[in-house]
């Protein structure tokens, strides 16, 4: 296994983190037996960092961390975990879901401790309940080690977060499709010169980008490539990665990864190899539905609605044929206010935009694919 040192922690973290939000099911439940058997081998062969978060498998996943890492195994590993922002409605509840995490993990103490999925309206609510300054309690009181955030909104929130608090790492959606989606290559390299350390979560876009159908299967089966092993080494290649997180649901799909982090050359990427990736990028690009460019000169809409975000959700939930992709960010993680659905169709916009898009035409449409529906969830 490789391993890198975790910004200026005295922690050198494997460079394939396990995620625990993906174990194998049986009948609807974490299948324990195959998922210990998972964990364990993990460990083994050398990594040394799982994340989970309160709402994974149902609210299950600590649960079973906690048991998986008896025996001896909890001492050889780091945990991250989250708290779940959106439940919080005074400091004092902060306390009551970290002394349940400890609980339900079997531990006196979280390595690496999140501020779960940020954007706009959630961040509000943090300094708004002064989560930070609870924080620096729970560090002194040794029941967290290290302080972070996991991401969702825009740069430039991300840029000011990053600003606002001495933090010891973060955790990004990061992959060779989502350059310009979220934090993205301008967070990841902001945050490295800033010198906080990058998790990178999605790097295969919830296995979407292990997949690939029609054209793009074309182009990786013409390369002899194979689309996983590009798309870990494409993340490793970057130095401004500190480790990847793999959701991981096989022992096959372990394997596979072990096998990729352990290589000499894990983090080498050739010329070739980047002209496959540009292809697959671009063909990906060809079948948006919405020829939107992200360049922004819609922006500010007047109601707030973020344009080019929602152009974006709708796209990926299209080429990636997995509309609940698109449904999960734009109601989880996008405030309502920023949401196709604000928009009165007052033409603004599309006076400004170079492609002609008909903005106010396609809004209530976006807004109505991807709103999730009674009872969907």
């Amino acid at each position: 296994m490789n391993y890198k040192q975790f910004g200026r922690l005295e922690f050198d973290v494997s460079v394939l983190g396990f995620g625990a939000m993906r174990f194998p099911e049986k009948e609807g439940k974490i299948d324990e037996q195959e998922s210990t058997k998972m964990i364990h081998s993990a460990i083994e062969h050398g990594v040394n960092y799982i994340d989970t978060a309160w709402p994974y498998h149902k609210e299950m996943s600590e649960l079973f961390l906690g048991n998986a890492l008896k025996k001896g195994y909890r001492d050889k590993v780091k945990i991250a975990t989250k708290l779940p922002c959106w439940f919080i409605e005074k400091q004092e509840d902060c306390d009551t879901y970290l002394n349940n995490q400890l609980k339900r993990l079997k531990t006196d103490h979280i390595d690496f401790y999140l501020l779960h999925g940020l954007f706009s309206s959630r961040w509000e609510q943090v300094l708004s309940i002064k989560m930070l300054d609870w924080a620096k309690k729970a560090i002194k009181d040794g029941r967290i080690e290290n302080l972070g955030f996991s991401f969702h909104g825009t740069y430039s929130l991300f840029a000011d977060i990053i600003d606002y608090y001495d933090w010891d790492f973060c955790q990004i959606q990061y992959n060779y499709m989502n350059e310009d989606f979220q934090a993205g290559t301008k967070g990841l390299e902001y945050a490295y010169k800033n010198e906080v350390p990058v998790v990178i979560m999605e790097p295969l876009l919830g296995g979407l980008l292990a997949n690939p159908q029609g054209k793009i299967k074309k182009i990786w089966d013409a390369s002899g490539l194979n689309p996983v092993d590009v798309a870990f080494r494409w993340l490793w290649n970057k130095k401004e990665v500190t480790t990847v997180l793999s959701g991981m649901s096989s022992l096959k799909q372990l394997e596979q990864n072990i096998n990729l982090a352990d290589k000499p050359d894990y983090d080498k990427l050739t010329i070739e190899e980047n002209k496959v990736i540009e292809q697959v990028v671009k063909a990906y690009k060809e079948l948006n539905p919405v020829p939107c460019t992200q360049c922004e000169y819609c922006l500010p809409c007047p109601q707030g609605v973020n344009i080019p975000r929602n152009f974006n959700l709708y796209n990926q939930a299209v080429i990636y044929d997995h509309i609940f992709l698109g449904k999960s960010h734009y109601n989880w993680h996008t405030e309502e206010s920023a949401r196709a659905g604000a928009c009165i169709q007052c033409g603004e916009c599309e006076e400004k935009c170079p492609q002609n898009i008909k903005i106010s035409e396609l809004m209530p449409k976006i807004h109505e694919a991807l709103l999730f529906k009674e009872g969907e969830v």
